[in-house]
């Protein structure tokens, strides 16, 4: 998991918070901050419940991070939130640090990437490296939430967006099914 300095550090807090709840259904979770991620995580959350994790971390310069080759066998990568210089670079190929080379790497392995991007509104360049991924095999899910569960606080709120993460990356959660009570 990738989380950079885009607004909606909440967003990537919850989704660490519900891996923490199901370590069964996964082998392992590693975590890249960008540079400018831990400072926005303080700045929205105003805490540093970032390092409160029992996930390794990598730096954002270790290119030998095991999931920096295609041959550690990883399954799939979120960035969440994603910047949308992250998500350009992703794009077009410049793998110039962690993230980067580590979503390269799950698109060349035909693997499983889930950028959640935080920007608004979206301009023509975004639209188009947005293409550019979901033709690459990305999946883009907005940090755009829902509100027919009828979220009453900023967690069930984020929730919304992050369920359907989890969800698309192969998680089993109960979660607000739309005409199921």
């Amino acid at each position: 998991m990738a989380i950079t300095g885009a607004s909606g550090a909440i967003y990537a807090k919850r989704l660490l918070d519900y891996l923490e709840q199901m370590p069964e259904q996964y082998a392992e979770v590693n975590l890249v901050f960008s540079k400018n991620a831990k400072e926005v995580w303080n700045h929205e959350l105003e805490e540093g419940t970032y390092s409160n994790y029992d996930f390794k971390e990598y730096q954002p310069d270790d290119f030998y991070a095991p999931f920096a080759s295609g041959s550690a066998g990883f399954d799939a990568m979120i960035v969440c939130p994603s910047s949308m210089g992250t998500l350009g670079r992703i794009a077009n190929g410049i793998s110039n640090d962690l993230i980067t080379r580590a979503a390269d790497v799950i698109l060349k392995e035909g693997k499983q990437l889930i950028l959640v991007p935080r920007e608004t509104p979206f301009n023509l360049i975004h639209l188009r490296n947005m293409i550019q991924l979901a033709e690459a095999g990305a999946i883009i899910i907005p940090a755009i939430p829902s509100f027919y569960s009828k979220p009453e606080s900023i967690e069930e709120v984020a929730d919304t967006v992050v369920h359907r993460v989890l969800k698309r990356a192969g998680f089993e959660l109960d979660s607000f099914q739309w005409g199921i009570e």
